[in-house]
């Protein structure tokens, strides 16, 4: 019987009818078709809901009982200023109740630079804890047992030393490779799609990640060693139906590259992880999870044909969204976060992390952390969720939103396959410029009101919001690191440190040498991270991209909005008197984040301003070269990681000592109220935080140059 001969359908019309409806209808919901009411009929002809959990396709666990027999893990993925810092805030929240260990660490880590580099003076330590040698990670996990505890390490990039510096760390605190258990993230491919935190070209860095792979399906049982992230792209912009299809996509790729070096795909493949971002669509995210589990199980058994079961098993980490948070009214964000952290576990997440309310505006306090962090105790230990398994299987709404991203899921993989596999797709560009084009609509959509979110775009509130943040004095942990390197470099023996480095070039140069292998000996000599790096890139050289704004998405949705022609006509002012405006955005220092930054130059783009768009991880001295280079009238700093106080000023400063004081500078994203009048005071003319209105940045850019144009004129 369909819906549509359903007698129960008819009655339920007419009752409808009588509120002012009275048919079934649909609407579009992160590019799914959403239906006002599903039935039982709905899940007659859906493939998935044989299944059971700990079976293929597992769409309802990877594992038979769930929580049932064990709750989730809690993680929470921390890491700030110096090891001994770090080690600290480690200790204090496995004491509280977390149980695992993820470390962040900090972008010149991330991008393989020691921190004596002078690219990264203000990134030491700031969004993650300060690598350089061995000797940093044994103090992150001074008395913590590195058998006993599972690590799992968010690096991509310097994956070979960061890896090689935790294992020789293990040794040296009387753990052998074999009994560490934990995840080394080494996703490299998202990194060329999104994150941006990326070191060499897409070929060789493929090379690097089937290298740990084939060491640690020898060496390390126990170990992960890939999780194959989603979460970065869903904070990038896109929906989760993007996500999901692009990190099972990512996953296919890195089997392949496995399989390369010899390796039987039951070898490695059951170690496999994944990582997604959860956000604020509470039943889509759950239907993610259970759709990706039965794609990457359909996929592996169809294209590599695994002995194994497990070697088709969908194990996942999750993280409540970052983008979701929002600097207004920021308590909100707890309860933001606690509806995220349901749909994960609800969705049979394995382990678990939750943002802090304050991560909107900076890192992370201890008082924060602990409220995300007792989020997840209380749903373990309160909600009584962990009672039964897949506690919302045959919900008629839930199936079919299942059983759509399946559909649909299928179609973005096939295409990706389709063009030879994703580092195709990343060459010809298609999952960034899906992406951004999605990051794109839906600023559109929260700009006109469509897309609420509460406290930014409806209910705002006057009422300031006194939140205490975590400022990490960036000068200081510099400054301790640079010792620390300084003494290490002239205490070791430096004949061994150098033959150890040489014999890595050689290795990466050659394909039949291991690189995780030759970069563990080179830390047991006691070289740094940018050291083993550096070596690589003699072989490999670095990376660099540029890239260009998306245009007409912005505004194809605003361009009958009031706001959106009087942002229009501000430009057409211009024009008539001096040109169109000229601006190069640009993010500063080595975060790689850029998703605010395009937004921004896809919607000026759209309003017609000629912009300018820099390339990533640029010094302050380099954008002042750019821009004087390119003529612009003004500069737009994105900066999401604290280092605002130390690299704005410069690049004001590289202005002045350039006699070029007329080009204004102004600055957006993740920087706290009270650094204001810091960097107002600096010379900075403009600031916008996170959940600025995107006509109202342009009106606001068009009075500035406005007043700049009159003030030159002047003189």
């Amino acid at each position: 019987m369909s819906n549509s001969d359903n007698p129960g359908i008819k009655d339920w019309q007419a009752a409808a009818a009588k509120e002012g409806g009275g048919t079934v209808s649909s609407q579009s919901i992160d590019g799914l078709d959403v239906k006002s009411l599903y039935t039982a009929e709905d899940l007659a002809s859906l493939s998935h809901m044989d299944s059971l959990p700990g079976l293929a396709p597992f769409v309802r666990g990877p594992r038979a009982t769930m929580y049932t027999g064990r709750p989730w893990t809690i993680r929470q993925y921390a890491g700030f200023s110096t090891a001994q810092e770090s080690n600290q805030f480690y200790k204090k929240n496995l004491a509280g109740g977390q149980k695992g260990l993820s470390v962040a660490f900090d972008l010149a880590t991330h991008r393989g630079y020691d921190s004596d580099h002078p690219r990264v003076q203000g990134d030491v330590g700031k969004a993650g804890v300060a690598i350089d040698t061995v000797e940093d990670m044994k103090a992150l996990f001074d008395g913590i047992p590195l058998d006993q505890m599972s690590v799992s390490m968010t690096m991509n990039g310097a994956v070979l030393p960061v890896l090689a510096s935790f294992i020789v760390a293990a040794e040296e605190q009387g753990v052998s490779p074999e009994k560490l258990s934990g995840t080394i993230q080494n996703d490299i491919l998202k990194e060329f799609i999104v994150r941006n935190t990326y070191i060499y070209p897409p070929e060789q860095s493929m090379r690097i990640v089937a290298d740990i792979i084939e060491f640690t399906a020898k060496n390390m049982p126990k170990f992960n060693s890939v999780s194959i992230s989603g979460y970065h792209f869903q904070e990038a912009g896109a929906t989760p139906l993007q996500e999901m299809a692009l990190t099972i996509a990512d996953g296919l790729e890195y089997v392949r590259a496995a399989l390369s070096k010899g390796l039987d795909v039951d070898d490695f493949a059951p170690r496999l992880s994944f990582f997604f971002g959860i956000g604020m669509n509470f039943f889509m995210e759950i239907a993610k999870l259970r759709a990706a589990r039965f794609l990457w199980c359909e996929y592996m058994e169809k294209l590599f044909e695994p002995k194994d079961a497990r070697s088709t098993m969908l194990r996942t980490h999750c993280q409540t969204s970052g983008v979701s948070l929002t600097e207004q009214d920021p308590f909100n964000n707890v309860i933001r976060t606690t509806i995220e952290a349901m749909a994960a576990t609800l969705g049979g997440t394995q382990s678990l992390h939750t943002n802090s309310l304050d991560e909107a505006i900076a890192l992370p306090t201890d008082f924060s952390a602990r409220i995300a962090r007792n989020t997840q105790l209380i749903l373990q230990n309160e909600t009584h969720m962990t009672a039964t398994v897949d506690p919302l299987a045959g919900s008629y709404y839930l199936e079919n939103l299942t059983a759509s991203l399946i559909e649909e899921g299928r179609k973005i993989i096939d295409q990706i396959e389709d063009v030879g596999g994703m580092i195709e797709a990343i060459d010809q560009g298609l999952p960034k410029r899906w992406i951004e084009e999605s990051a794109t609509r839906r600023q559109a959509g929260v700009d006109r009101g469509n897309d609420v979110i509460v406290g930014v775009n409806k209910f705002e509130t006057t009422e300031p919001s006194d939140v205490d943040i975590l400022e990490i004095n960036n000068k200081k942990v510099r400054d301790q690191q640079i010792s620390s390197l300084d003494k290490i470099r002239k205490n070791r023996d430096q004949q061994k440190c150098d033959a150890a480095l040489q014999h890595l070039t050689q290795c990466a140069k050659s394909e039949g040498d291991n690189l995780l292998e030759a970069s563990i000996d080179a830390m047991r000599q006691r070289a740094s991270i940018g050291e083993v790096t550096d070596a690589i890139a003699k072989a490999f050289n670095r990376h660099a991209v540029t890239a260009t704004p998306v245009t007409g998405i912005y505004s194809a949705i605003r361009k009958t909005d009031a706001a959106f022609t009087e942002a229009e006509q501000s430009v057409d002012d211009l024009a008539k008197n001096g040109g169109a405006p000229r601006i190069l955005i640009s993010n500063i220092g080595q975060d790689g984040h850029d998703r605010g930054s395009h937004i921004v130059a896809s919607i000026l783009s759209d309003l017609n301003w000629q912009v300018v768009l820099g390339p990533s991880f640029q010094t302050p001295g380099e954008i002042a070269e750019q821009a004087i280079s390119e003529d612009v009238e003004m500069i737009g700093v994105s900066t999401l990681v604290a280092g605002h106080k130390t690299l704005v000023p410069e690049l004001i400063n590289h202005l002045l000592e350039r006699g070029r004081e007329d080009i204004l500078v102004v600055v957006g994203g993740v920087i706290p109220g009270r650094d204001h009048d810091f960097l107002l005071d600096a010379g900075v003319s403009k600031i916008f935080t996170p959940g600025s209105e995107g006509t109202q940045i342009a009106l606001s850019l068009s009075d500035l140059i406005s007043d700049r144009r009159h003030r030159l004129h002047n003189q």
